[in-house]
């Protein structure tokens, strides 16, 4: 995510909009990565950026412009945590 961020420059289309990921990968290792839901019309997110699991999914980081949409309600990415 770090470097789409930077390569986004001041282009909105290319930050980060939707981390996709595939529930095998999810069980296996991605839980541990830190996610959370402040309210249920929220979703999950990741350094607040929606995070959708399905079997039917690749595990990757969409662009909004690539996303389509799904990640919205679209914010400024969180930095990593220290």
């Amino acid at each position: 995510m770090d470097a789409m961020i930077a390569a986004a420059g001041d282009d909105p289309n290319k930050l980060p909009g939707l981390i996709t990921v595939q529930t095998d990968d999810w069980i296996k290792s991605v839980s541990g990565v830190k996610a959370t839901c402040k309210a249920l019309n929220d979703g999950l997110r990741h350094r607040d950026v929606v995070v959708q699991i399905s079997s039917d999914n690749r595990t990757e980081v969409l662009a909004r412009g690539e996303a389509s949409g799904r990640g919205q309600p679209y914010r400024d990415p969180m930095p990593r945590p220290e």
